[in-house]
């Protein structure tokens, strides 16, 4: 099954949205997490962009209008981000809205439906590797 996960400011605007593909239908909120930053990830690893939009901002990067500019191309290493992005999760730099529900911890479960909605919110600039 296939889940669009949105980037969105506090007023609703959408920043960024990225598909991916859940095995599952009952999914943890740490598989999401996963799951979504090694898609982006692997979308930019296997692109020639100098630019990485997600969820996380690899280190050795500018912030952009574009995204996240590396000072020299790289692949970025998908189990550090993932590492960062489950450690931010836990210490609130970010929300997840399922439903409009905010998730509460890593391992609560979520029934995930073809109208499913799901938004990331971010409170505070994320960097990792």
């Amino acid at each position: 099954m296939k889940l669009v996960i949105k980037d969105e400011t506090f007023t609703g605007d959408i920043i960024n949205k990225i598909e991916i593909e859940i095995a599952n239908e009952l999914i943890t909120v740490k598989d999401l997490i996963a799951s979504r930053v090694t898609a982006e990830v692997n979308r930019y690893n296997q692109r020639s962009s100098d630019y990485f939009t997600g969820l996380i901002q690899p280190s050795d990067t500018e912030k952009t209008l574009n995204g996240f500019k590396f000072k020299k191309k790289r692949n970025i290493d998908a189990e550090k981000q993932v590492y960062i992005a489950l450690d931010s999760f836990q210490k609130n730099s970010y929300f997840i809205l399922i439903d409009d529900i905010q998730a509460e911890s890593l391992d609560q479960e979520v029934l995930v439906r073809q109208d499913t909605s799901v938004s990331f919110l971010k409170l505070t600039p994320l960097v990792g590797g």
